[in-house]
């Protein structure tokens, strides 16, 4: 048997690497993907040393930008109207990395690290299966001897202690925290309680990507997005690749107290969850992309794609990104994205996002056609008594039908 196990080096990944070493007979390769949460350094030693036979950390910072974040943006997704899906979307690239480091390696078997409560477990598992459903799976969270040697972090800590391998985690660490290039997830501990400000001044050292709106400077700040086929393509006139968009946002949007959300969410599982979440340079774009495409998308192509937002959003969440109708979806959008080009300013103060004004070549805002200063036009105003006398139609109708006067 071989394991290729999903590694973060943390206090979960690190219990469950020994733990698989002590109760199969495999060798166990880990992999760690650089998907810009800078905190790798030192993995691949500390997994040798915990018993891995080789470890990998891939750099898929730029895929991850470029294939899994700017389509869902092009979507406009966001989960439950607030939760712009971080965490959702990394999972299915890990999970692929994951399934070609198996290829590579010949093994048999993959392993993660996620809870038998949570949404990861069906974003990793799915994406196994759909990519390489011949490969075994090893979830310990699910495993009725690994729950019952380890019930809590207590009993992680100590088995970490015993082995002498070095985690950050303690009993006094109040929540969880995942981090990547779009976003930060904070979860669990005091958290837990759905009622718990985080934002106080007691405890908004929690947060490490933005600053509060209260402490954002005093003054605004102008930032200019420019769009091609609906990919930010520039920032304040200086071409940048997807990572470099997205790292030049976060810095911008944190300085100003953008993107922050504190939500109960619907877990694919069933149950609710309390998660707070840090996602400045993926607001930012999401705005100046909802702005451009004001201007050039078509009303019915726009309001087609809006519809299905929540269910590409849903895909997303629950891990079917490499299921055939998010992939469908996908087609939908990007077709509607053909002309979604332009350039949109934003004003950034205080935890707000103000445009102030956008432009494109591809245009549908015609200056002579919308005026109410009488400039002459193709458009006749005459033409709307016909068409409101025929949308009125029913209406008549059902008035006349149920007795009303004639």
């Amino acid at each position: 048997m071989k394991i290729v196990l999903a590694y973060s080096g943390g206090l979960d990944t690190s219990v469950i690497l020994k733990w698989l070493c002590e109760t199969y007979d495999a060798e166990i390769v880990t992999l760690a993907a650089d998907i810009g949460q800078e905190e790798l350094r030192g993995l691949s030693a500390k997994a040798r040393r915990t018993g891995a036979a080789r470890h990998y950390t891939l750099d898929l910072v730029e895929e991850f930008a470029r294939d899994f974040i700017y389509p869902m943006l092009r979507a406009n997704a966001v989960y439950e109207g607030q939760y712009h899906l971080g965490t959702s979307i990394a999972r299915p690239l890990i999970a692929k990395a994951q399934v070609e480091l198996a290829r590579k390696e010949k093994a048999d078997t993959v392993s993660h690290g996620a809870t038998g409560k949570g949404n990861d477990q069906c974003r990793f598992e799915l994406t196994y299966m759909a990519l390489a459903p011949q490969l075994n799976i090893i979830a310990p969270w699910r495993i009725d001897a690994f729950r019952q040697k380890f019930p809590g972090r207590r009993e992680m800590i100590a088995y970490c202690r015993d082995h002498r391998i070095p985690v950050e985690a303690s009993l006094k660490k109040p929540y969880s925290m995942d981090r990547n290039l779009l976003h930060i997830s904070y979860e669990a501990g005091i958290l837990e309680d759905p009622s718990f400000d985080p934002t106080t001044a007691k405890n908004k050292g929690m947060f490490k990507l933005s600053v509060s709106p209260e402490d954002a400077p005093g003054r605004p700040e102008y930032v200019e997005l420019e769009f091609e086929r609906g990919n930010c393509v520039s920032v304040n006139g200086r071409r940048m690749t997807p990572a470099g968009v997205l790292k030049a946002l976060n810095k911008l949007g944190g300085r100003h107290g953008i993107g922050r959300v504190d939500l109960v969410e619907n877990r694919f599982v069933g149950m609710k969850s309390r998660g707070v979440y840090e996602t400045p340079g993926g607001t930012i774009l999401m705005q100046g992309h909802r702005q451009i495409e004001s201007l050039t998308m078509d009303r019915e192509v726009m309001h087609l794609r809006d519809s299905l937002i929540p269910k590409y959003a849903e895909l997303v969440y629950y891990g079917f990104w490499f299921a055939p109708e998010r992939e469908a979806l996908q087609a939908l959008v990007d077709e509607s994205q053909r002309h979604v080009s332009g350039t949109v300013r934003l004003k950034l103060y205080k935890g707000n996002i103000i445009t102030c004004g956008r432009k494109s070549k591809h245009s549908l805002y015609d200056p002579h056609v919308a005026s109410m200063e009488g400039v002459k036009s193709w458009y006749n105003q005459n033409d709307a008594t016909g068409f409101i006398r025929l949308n009125g139609l029913r209406l008549r109708a059902r008035h006349f039908a149920q007795g009303g006067p004639r």
